[in-house]
């Protein structure tokens, strides 16, 4: 019987693992953090006691994917609005209906052009710290800058872009 179970769990990854990562692909930064979110849905996916009772399993594939990316976004520790929800948790919420695409294309536009105004140091410290999951730490070492400044770099960073950005902001609040 647990043969029987490894050739359908086998079966599921090999039917569903290029369209699953593809999806999970377009909503992370990195192959990397793609393959780590696969692997936990491949992790739960083999621990179900007993899957022939799912009755659509790419539904229930999908909707595992979509929790983790939730997940994921939920634990980012600070990005642009600390103690409200961020703009990541609204962004991984909205689903993928075209106004909620358009929403999200509006967004990466707007902050990329705030990212243009700051200056080089400041930018690439966000970067690396928000969009690249770098540690502050990691930065200081990476440019051999005191913390200290690293992160004060990354402070004004945060508040030209939660200025730049609340217009927007308070705009997806009326969604």
């Amino acid at each position: 019987m647990e043969k029987s179970r490894q050739t359908n769990i086998a079966a599921i990854v090999k039917n569903y693992g290029g369209r699953l990562f593809d999806f999970i692909r377009g909503r992370v930064n990195t192959n990397e953090d793609a393959e780590d979110i696969l692997q936990d849905v491949w992790y739960q996916a083999n621990h179900i006691v007993d899957i022939d009772s799912i009755n659509s399993i790419s539904g229930w594939l999908y909707r595992v994917a979509r929790n983790r990316l939730t997940d994921k976004y939920r634990k980012k520790k600070e990005f642009l609005f600390t103690g409200e929800e961020g703009w990541i948790d609204f962004l991984a919420s909205q689903g993928d209906s075209p106004e909620s695409r358009q929403f999200k294309e509006l967004f990466w536009e707007e902050l990329m052009s705030a990212l243009d105004e700051l200056p080089e140091n400041q930018r690439q410290v966000f970067i690396w710290n928000e969009l690249e999951d770098m540690t502050l730490r990691e930065i200081a070492d990476k440019t051999g800058e005191n913390i200290k400044t690293i992160i004060s770099r990354k402070g004004y960073a945060v508040k030209h872009l939660r200025n730049r950005l609340a217009d927007l902001y308070n705009e997806l609040n009326t969604f």
